[in-house]
């Protein structure tokens, strides 16, 4: 199994190029299903999850051809199948829009409950509320998810909590549906606009994306559609965050600056220097930032995917720091791992207490989910001694080339078996 090894004490300097932005393309990808046309989508980030939706495409008999490492065609009009296999499934979250394409196109899906990264309880609920409030006949047992319509029909779907998934899954069957559906109380983050206009140059007729309320008229047919995704903002903050806390001068670059407006605030407000210009933006970290207190919150709030990074820069901040997790309430798993380097961290329910100017040394840890691993490889930057980091799967489920980013500005890492 490999392992990462981190040597700590360089600061991150030069330029890094962000990739497509995961959370969105994982959803257009089974979104292709929608149409019999063929669909280009183009900055995919050459990640393990979207190689493993890649697969699941090939398993239901549509055809994919990899144009460029991150340009993907495909052709559904050969799909055959509805019931992706769990093997696969398990692997990655995202699994769970094939439910609102397949019931969108075909009128009946079978999806094995998905994997990903585990957080604790993340109900698909809202999923199957929303899928049955169009008319759906939905069934949970023997570990499938069994979807079943003559004709999705559109209607008002209030969403009880804040769902990202939910709010693209509805969005996807609501598509296909006949007439309107509203979806109110819908998450609002740069991803589902990305998809809803991937979706729209299908000639889907989706308006709001990006607001608490959208509307969706539904179409009998989608035609093809060239389409590419936005720049990942947690891959962009997780380079940001690394520059801070090793000290660097990092650009990046291919960024949408205003999807990172809540990462560049609580930057500069710990009195990092934060530059925009165009699709770029520089960091220059600070010898010790000053404390903060975060609230995760979905966006436009700071993001829950952040947190985890966020903590490692704080224990070298000046002065003790809190951190509310309101999003996910089984995601300081890392902590221990944490103060396994040194870290000073106290867990109150979804609260954590954070002793800044910390000390952290090089152990071993192991990455417990996606964000996580991310985070153990800044604090083995700024770590003394030797990190090496295990479960690195996780890390490449998200992070496109994140070795070869991190080392080509300066950070000591490789892979080793």
């Amino acid at each position: 199994m490999a392992r990462l090894h981190i040597t700590g004490g360089s600061a991150l300097t030069g330029t890094v190029k962000i990739s497509g932005a995961k959370n969105a393309a994982v959803a257009m990808i089974p979104a292709a299903l929608l149409t019999e046309a063929p669909v280009r989508i183009d900055n995919l980030p050459d990640i393990k999850d979207i190689r493993v939706l890649v697969e699941i495409l090939k398993y239901l008999g549509v055809k994919v051809i990899w144009q460029s490492p991150s340009a993907l065609a495909i052709d559904p009009s050969s799909l055959n199948r509805w019931q992706p296999p769990y093997d696969l499934v398990k692997m990655l979250r995202a699994s769970y829009y094939f439910l609102g394409a397949l019931v969108g196109r075909y009128g009946r899906a079978e999806v094995p409950v998905p994997g990903g990264c585990d957080l604790g309880p993340r109900p698909i609920d809202q999923h199957i509320k929303g899928l049955a409030a169009l008319g759906a006949d939905v069934n949970v047992e023997h570990g499938l998810i069994k979807v079943e319509a003559k004709k999705l029909k559109g209607t008002n779907i209030y969403l009880d909590v804040v769902s990202v998934g939910a709010t693209i899954n509805i969005m996807l069957a609501a598509t296909r549906a006949e007439g309107k559906t509203v979806i109110e109380n819908a998450a609002k983050e740069p991803e589902i606009v990305d998809v809803a206009n991937f979706l729209n140059a299908m000639g889907a007729k989706i308006r709001g994306a990006g607001t608490d309320v959208i509307r969706i008229t539904g179409v009998d047919n989608l035609g093809p559609v060239t389409h590419t995704v936005i720049p990942d903002r947690i891959e962009a903050g997780t380079y940001m965050i690394a520059a801070a806390a090793t000290g660097g001068d990092v650009v990046l670059q291919d960024v949408i600056p205003k999807h990172l407006d809540p990462i560049t605030a609580k930057l500069r407000e710990m009195e990092i220097e934060v530059e925009e210009a165009g699709d770029k933006i520089r960091v220059l970290g600070n010898t010790y930032p000053a404390a903060a207190d975060i609230k995760t919150f979905p966006y436009p709030g700071f993001p829950t995917d952040l947190q985890s990074l966020s903590m490692v820069l704080l224990t070298q901040a000046e002065g003790n720091s809190v951190i509310t997790e309101n999003v996910f309430e089984n995601r300081f798993k890392h902590v221990d791992e944490l103060k396994r380097m040194g870290a000073k961290i106290k867990v109150e329910g979804r609260t954590a207490l954070i002793e800044g100017r910390t000390r952290l040394t090089g152990a071993p840890v192991k990455a417990c989910d996606l964000r996580a691993g991310a985070a153990f490889i800044i604090a083995g930057l700024i770590a003394e001694g030797e990190t090496v980091i295990s479960d690195i799967n996780h890390i490449y489920r998200g992070y496109e080339k994140i070795c070869e980013k991190m080392a080509a500005l300066g950070a000591q890492i490789k892979e080793i078996e």
